[in-house]
């Protein structure tokens, strides 16, 4: 989502004849995309915030800025943080960064040498703000695009602060996203993924069921229908929003992939709780297991934090049971991160850092092992993949994925980049696939 709202940020300010660099050094703007769900991610932006001070010095005209969450959630008090912060613009206004851009350089050529510095804080909500991420650059053979059908999050898990960094759900109608979703497989694009902070209650609140089938159960179809599009992703969803007319259209769906990032959190019922996550174990494995059988090939990664106030060791080996028996496909392992104005930071008997590290490398091993399995299953076979460009780590080779989002590396020419085709895979581990495309 971050990414997505970062383009939009881009597209905007090229649109008024800025150009992209590729070192900060070289920059006349350099502004942060942030992230507040962990505090790693705060310190981190605070951090690289703090050593770009001294490009003040060499570029004593530059703009710097805080944008999206954690910019929302500590807003004026940044600027006291770092003295040469000029932006601070929540994730409401992305589509209002390059005027106050603009407004801050024409400030700049304005003021007298005595004048203070100018800066703009704006992290009040603003109506329709879900309608607003809907322009974005499409780069030459660029086959993958992200689309935001909603903003916002009415969920309140005990240890997210989203809700109050994104704000209430707000969903953009089915007509907008379409149309968006049109013209970027009109300038080559054959993947698109949907992007909701919990996607698969899109609409719950504005639109009507049709035809016994929800709101995102119709923008699915809707979208599946534009014809070009060859692959249709979402994330992320929740487990209490997969209904039956969802299950029926991932099983009948035939441009929606074979992969489902579905977060657990938790296998034990009693955190789960503590968490107000509104199922149990039980019905999380119940799930998967409706998903698997209406796609059996389907792949299945998740998010689970280790560490939650209150967890016992008893807690965490039920987390570890479920792991091992539901063998996902992949999966995130967080340590929890007390975040500020959230229940689960006021809660008692906060675990030891020692042990939240201790269970999340624990688990971490099983989570890679089950990915290597699955990984390996795939040696000897072909497997369809839309090649995205160069592999990250070896750019002499390049990389795609496949249906179920498993990366594949492989040697082939660059005019393979935006195509989709099949490669035999060779060889696996946990991570990655390679292998020796089937192509001329």
């Amino acid at each position: 989502m971050n990414e997505r709202d970062s383009e939009q940020v881009a597209h905007s300010l090229i649109a008024r004849g800025y150009e992209r660099v590729n070192c900060e050094t070289d920059a006349d703007v350099v502004l942060l995309n942030t992230c507040s769900v962990r505090d790693m991610a705060d310190q981190k932006a605070l951090g690289k915030m703090g050593m770009l001070g001294r490009l003040r010095r060499q570029r004593p005209d530059a703009v710097f800025g805080f944008l999206g969450c954690m910019a929302q959630a500590r807003g004026a008090s940044l600027l006291r943080e770092i003295p040469h912060l000029d932006l601070v613009i929540g994730t409401q206004k992305f589509h209002r960064v390059a005027d106050y851009v603009d407004d801050v350089v024409q400030k700049r050529r304005d003021r007298r040498m005595d004048d203070p510095r100018f800066s703009i804080v704006d992290v009040a909500e603003e109506s329709g703000s879900q309608s607003t991420i809907c322009d974005q650059s499409i780069a030459p053979k660029q086959a993958t695009a992200f689309v935001s059908i909603m903003q916002g999050c009415n969920m309140h898990c005990t240890f997210c602060i989203v809700p109050r960094t994104r704000g209430a759900e707000r969903s953009r109608t089915i007509d907008e996203i379409v149309r968006e979703a049109r013209t970027l497989v009109a300038r080559g694009v054959k993947e698109i993924t949907l992007l909701g902070q919990i996607v698969n209650l899109y609409g719950r609140h504005e639109f009507e069921k049709l035809d016994g089938k929800g709101p995102f159960v119709q923008l699915l179809e809707a979208i599946s229908a534009i014809e070009g599009l060859e692959r249709l992703r979402f994330t992320s969803p929740h487990p209490i929003g997969f209904r039956d007319d969802l299950i029926s259209a991932i099983g009948s769906l035939p441009k929606l992939v074979e992969h489902i990032h579905l977060p657990v959190q938790s296998g034990s019922d009693r955190i789960l709780k503590a968490m107000q996550r509104t199922y149990t174990a039980a019905k999380y494995s119940e799930l998967v297991a409706k998903i698997r059988s209406a796609r059996p090939e389907i792949a299945i990664t998740t998010d689970i934090i280790v560490g939650f106030p209150g967890e016992t060791d008893a807690d965490y080996q039920a987390t570890r049971d479920l792991a091992e028996r539901l063998q996902f496909d992949n999966g995130f392992v967080f340590r929890y991160s007390p975040r500020r104005q959230t229940p689960a930071a006021e809660m008692p008997d906060q675990v030891d850092e020692a042990v939240k590290e201790e269970r999340n490398h624990d688990l971490l091993a099983v989570i890679n092992a089950s990915a290597r399995r699955a990984n390996e299953k795939l040696v000897g076979n072909d497997v369809q993949v839309l090649c995205e460009g160069r592999s990250k780590t070896n750019s002499a080779r390049l990389m795609g994925r496949t249906r179920t989002n498993k990366v594949v590396v492989f040697e082939a020419g660059q005019e393979w980049i935006g195509e989709i085709f099949d490669v035999r895979v060779e060889q696996a581990n946990g991570f990655s696939l390679y292998g020796k495309p089937n192509v001329p």
